[in-house]
């Protein structure tokens, strides 16, 4: 298998596409089938971002056999030593970040400053790993018996397999590589096959930075040839999974068959509740930033919002008067404000559930609606940012996930109806209120049933160092992002006891009173 130097990518003659490699072991080498998979700009789809591998279970096997013969070594690393390799990256991050933004962009199609801030939260994220290489903190605690010490502490998992999205190619990635590096894990990531450059301009800077070769392994490809083998390998202990809640049941389904840890971060049908007392600018500017941002295609996306009856009317004026403004087109231009959606499958897809909202009974499609093809959109796929009017809560469209630029609006009578429709799905991610009441704000803080809730903003921008997930169909329980939650996932407790009395001592029955 013919292998090239960290970070070199192959072009062949005549102006053909750039060919990438996988990376395992430290190599980069090609895969194992010979085929690749063409990557081209949702925004302009005559460029060809690259050619990546179209790898199989036999180029999963390479990579998580280099992962487990890299554990041991790296294991043994202290994590105070782990952590400055991170700090490293996340300075080199810094410095390239506007480079990184605009590859995403061109990949991904979300618009510059989006990018920015993807890459920016992957070097949060890394800064903030970074700081708990001196507290992977375990406790003592008394013993029931005399003369013995009870403690425990954390150990790595082992091999984990990172299977990551195309809508933050750069941030999720983050999110589960840095705190499994630091709790001494090696991993194999797949990269989405639609977004696959973000991730190896992440883990070729973690090279730079001196992250030892077969701690990260890199395998691009399709989630049935590449995904799958990466959640039944016997070697791999741990899954973590971000996609939609129908994959992530069949990830769960093979790692339980082979007694894997499984972490799962999946879908989202996010609220935004408006009370009659809002201040609807602020809502509307909210909804704007939660509906259409990223183009709808974040999993807490803001794709219903519940608007009490006495303002209803005067919040979709002004909501349609503010998504009419909105520029559609090319995410490198500075005056556009919404990109185009990742691909054709995800186009017909959006398109098919504005027609399904068309045909419900009572919704009302009242702005956008779609596809944009002429002129500067022919080359792309670019839908209007579309809103339905006077939508009912069990409507389709407010209750499957869309992940699009299409927002319900559905009127209500009061908080608790509101706080009803809110529930009445099933996921449980991430959810808002617009209210100036502290105390309709504090009961709609506790009976959301959500693993994220903002008072007066948007359902999107979590902050790193706050758990992130969901409930209900959302995941499995398991959080991202905050070390207190991360690292339960990418690491395992021993608890240790030390006799030091000289005698048998027996817990539970030597204990008891004389």
């Amino acid at each position: 298998m013919a292998t090239r130097r960290a970070g070199e990518s192959e072009k062949a003659t005549g102006g053909d596409p750039v060919k990438y490699s996988n990376l395992i072991g430290g190599r980069w080498v090609k895969p194992a089938s010979g085929e690749y998979i063409e990557n081209r700009n949702p925004a302009d789809t005559r460029e060809v971002i690259g050619l990546f591998p179209a790898s199989n279970a036999r180029d999963v096997a390479a990579a998580v056999e280099a992962a487990a013969t890299a554990l041991p070594k790296w294991k043994a690393t202290p994590a105070p030593k782990r952590a400055e390799i991170l700090y490293r990256l996340g300075q080199m991050l810094m410095s390239r970040k506007e480079e990184f933004a605009r590859e995403m962009t061109r990949e991904m199609g979300k618009v510059l400053k989006e990018a920015r801030g993807d890459v920016q939260e992957a070097i949060d994220m890394t800064f903030y790993t970074a700081g708990e290489g001196r507290r992977l903190h375990g406790y003592t605690s008394p013993s029931e018996l005399p003369n013995k010490l009870a403690m425990c502490v954390r150990q790595p998992v082992g091999v984990c397999s990172l299977i990551t999205p195309w809508n933050f190619p750069m941030a999720i990635p983050s999110w589960k590589l840095m705190p499994a590096l630091i709790c001494g894990n090696t991993v194999v990531i797949k990269p989405a096959e639609d977004t696959p450059l973000s991730t190896i301009n992440l883990v070729r800077m973690a090279e730079e930075a001196g992250i030892p070769p077969g701690v990260i392994n890199v395998v691009m490809g399709l989630g049935e040839s590449a995904g799958a083998p990466l959640a039944t390998h016997k070697e791999v202990r741990l899954v973590s999974f971000t996609g939609s809640t129908e994959t992530g049941r069949l990830v769960a389904t093979q790692a339980a068959q082979h007694d894997k840890i499984c972490s799962l971060e999946m879908g989202g049908k996010n609220v935004i509740m408006v009370l009659d007392d809002a201040n609807l600018d602020l809502a509307v500017e909210g909804t704007i930033w939660g509906a259409f941002g990223t183009t709808g295609q974040r999993c807490t996306a803001s794709s219903r919002i519940v608007v009490h009856q006495k303002v209803y009317r005067q919040f979709v004026e002004k909501l349609t008067a503010k998504t009419q403004q909105l520029r559609v087109g090319n995410g490198l231009r500075s005056n556009v404000d919404v990109g185009p959606v990742i691909n054709e499958e995800a186009m017909e897809k959006i398109l098919g559930y504005i027609d399904i909202g068309r045909r419900e009974d009572g919704a009302k499609l009242h702005s956008g609606g779609n596809r944009l093809e002429r002129g500067a959109y022919r080359h792309g796929y670019f839908i209007e940012p579309t809103i339905f009017t006077d939508v009912a809560p069990q409507m389709r469209i407010a209750q499957e996930e869309i992940f699009g630029p299409v927002v319900s609006i559905i009127p209500c009578r009061d908080l608790d109806e509101a706080i009803e429709i809110g529930n009445g799905v099933r996921y449980g991610l991430s959810s808002s209120i617009y209210t100036q009441d502290i105390n309709r704000a504090m009961k709609a803080m506790e009976q959301m049933y959500t693993g994220i809730f903002y008072v007066n903003s948007s359902t999107i921008g979590a902050e790193v160092h706050l758990p992130f997930g969901g409930t209900k169909g959302t995941g499995n329980g398991h959080r991202e992002g905050a070390m207190i939650s991360s690292l339960d996932i990418f690491s395992e407790w021993k608890s240790i006891y030390v006799d030091y009395s000289g005698t048998l001592q027996r817990a539970q029955i030597d204990n008891q009173p004389a």
